[in-house]
């Protein structure tokens, strides 16, 4: 136990805790790893860096952009109509077609981009079949990550293994190399989400209503202006009633005219009727101001709040967002995007009061109103996925066709060999842009980033586990702790651990640290690494326990109106039902 390994395993030990408790956001953290261990000199510039360059660093970003180019052609949304057809005779037809549909696209596209594209149909779906979104909105989660583990571009977490092992002297893993195990799970998962996970998903979401989904009938009234209120002939910025209370003014109705989101500047006039934002205690306090009226017995519903110039939006705070952790008045919200947020919801509860200063989390699902104006502006924004869908979207539907062969194409050059994944998934991607499927602009907002600068910390954290030796100890450690209970037993605690790592903190992350160790062990007991490298992937792909644990869970979280404990009832059977599939399959398929 030298030095060097000591403080490796001070920092991996800070870095685990930093990614669970989410006290700084992950790629920091990522960075922050990189940054202390060049410092220390633990590892040479050029190994620091490196994880820039990995081909899975590249490839998962070229990746990145070949599924946008694929979804911005609308070439999934042909299936909204055939759903809504289905869902419209069985609800258990369309929770079996939807869950096939989006595993199958999941094998080869982005899951979390799929989630985020299907979020809005499987609403649609919901409706038209009078269930809850509840009911289909976990299963399409589930689906994207029964899919990601059946070939090697499913997921960015098979990438980087496969990557990791062909640093370790191995050979790469092949495109359908995980097919035969992944669609066993993929049949056993959709087996039990269809006769027993959905049975015990609860029905939360009952209306498509979002005012009353986010139950505003409290919190929103119409005031009227009387000549003797303090704040008539004052510019709104100034007037005490917004000065003095808590509320945001979301419209002034004035001479039969309706001014949406008015100006800070506007003047305040007498007898304007004012629809405004405000809790209870706020409410109470406009009573006792002289000279203001307010309207009793409103009933609220969406198309009250919404105009020819302004629409109701829900959207939610995507995984590695920009706005993870900022306040909406950090951000200027109001003035940014033209429109004004009206209430939050966060771990099956809704915040209405103080929303200007609450940081925003990942899953956040937000209550919009926003002009029209304002809204292909906020829908282009990276930073949101919505939900509520309001318009058609322009889709490039001419070049479907054409974006079609090219994954295709990508996927046949790496399966047949004639190319590493890394060198087709960059011609795929120039391809795309080149032929009109997005734009250069489009393609570089397309790229994760957050995601590659954290692949690029813990490739970096992972070289200085190896090269200290510190991996050596830890899988020297579980041979002698669990190496004598054999091969399986190891491989079956490998499995196991990475799962549970993979339900707190980040996926790729948790294939990283682990990878080297898997490695190790196997070469430790003189066995076949390959075994113990798929225990990882599996593992880290397939955590259903937390929201948390995966960006899809996370995505989900807020729309489903779920609690932390539906994925802990729901998500750990299959859990367990992996675990003991894996220990049993995983062998069977690669021998030590």
């Amino acid at each position: 136990m030298t030095v060097e390994i000591l403080f490796v395993f001070a920092l991996l030990f800070v870095t685990i805790v930093l990614f669970v408790t989410e006290k700084f956001p992950v790629d920091l953290v990522a960075l922050m790893v990189m940054a202390t261990l060049l410092l220390s000199r633990i590892i040479s510039p050029e190994d620091g860096i490196a994880g820039f360059s990995n081909s899975a660093t590249v490839t998962i970003a070229a990746m990145f952009v070949i599924s946008s180019g694929l979804f911005k052609t609308g070439a999934l949304n042909v299936f909204e109509v055939k759903l809504t057809q289905i869902g419209r005779r069985s609800f258990f037809a369309v929770l079996f077609a939807l869950m096939v549909i989006v595993g199958a696209i999941s094998a080869f596209v982005n899951n979390t981009a799929t989630v985020a594209i299907f979020m809005p149909i499987v609403l649609g779906v919901a409706k038209a079949s009078k269930v809850s979104p509840s009911k289909l909105l976990m299963p399409l989660s589930f689906a994207s990550m029964f899919g990601g583990v059946c070939t090697l571009i499913g997921t960015s977490t098979n990438i980087l293994v496969s990557s990791i092992a062909e640093q370790h002297g191995l050979p790469a893993f092949g495109m359908f190399e995980f097919t035969a195990a992944g669609l066993v799970f993929f049949l056993v998962g959709l087996l039990y989400m269809m006769f027993a996970g959905v049975r015990m998903i609860p029905s939360t979401r009952s209306s498509e209503d979002l005012t009353e989904n986010f139950e505003m009938a409290d919190y929103l009234t119409e005031l009227i202006l009387l000549p003797k209120a303090k704040s008539v002939n004052r510019r709104l910025s100034e007037a005490p009633l917004v000065h003095d209370l808590d509320i945001d003014i979301l419209e002034v109705f004035r001479g039969g005219k309706r001014l949406l989101l008015p100006e800070p500047g506007i003047i305040l006039k007498a007898y304007d009727v004012l629809r405004v934002r405000a809790n209870v205690q706020e409410i109470r306090a406009i009573q006792e101001r002289e000279g203001i009226a307010i309207k009793s017995g409103l009933q609220w519903r969406d198309r009250d709040l919404e105009s020819g110039q302004a629409v109701l939006v829900e959207v939610v705070i995507p995984h590695n967002s920009l706005l993870e952790g900022k306040s909406l008045e950090g951000i200027k919200f109001r003035d940014r995007f033209g429109s004004i947020v009206l209430a939050l919801r966060r771990s099956g509860g809704i915040r209405h009061e103080k929303l200007e200063t609450i940081p925003l989390r990942t899953g956040d699902a937000l209550l919009i109103e926003v002009r029209r104006d304002q809204l292909v502006h906020l829908k282009q924004h990276s930073e949101f996925v919505f939900i509520s869908e309001v318009d058609v979207p322009t889709f490039r539907k001419a070049k479907i066709v054409p974006a079609l062969a090219i994954v295709s194409g990508v996927v046949a050059c790496s399966a047949l060999g004639i190319f590493p994944i890394v060198v087709s998934a960059i011609a795929g991607a120039v391809l795309l842009i080149l032929i009109g499927c997005l734009s250069l602009d489009e393609a570089y907002e397309a790229i994760d980033w957050r995601v590659i600068f954290l692949l690029a910390g813990l490739l970096t954290l992972g070289t200085a586990l190896d090269k200290s030796g510190a991996v050596i100890l830890i899988s020297d450690a579980l041979v002698s702790g669990i190496g004598r209970w054999g091969p399986i037993a190891l491989l079956s605690a490998l499995f196991f651990v990475t799962t549970m790592l993979s339900n707190v903190m980040s996926n790729s992350a948790t294939a990283a640290l682990l990878a080297p160790i898997a490695i190790a062990t196997a070469q430790a007991q003189g066995l076949s690494p390959r075994p113990f490298l798929v225990a990882v992937m599996f593992g880290a792909s397939l955590s259903f326990m937390t929201p948390v644990g995966y960006q899809t869970n996370t995505l989900i979280y807020g729309p489903g109106q779920y609690k932390f404990s539906d994925f802990l009832r729901i998500g750990t059977p299959l859990n367990i039902i992996f675990w003991l599939l894996a220990t049993w399959m995983i062998p069977q398929i690669w021998p030590f």
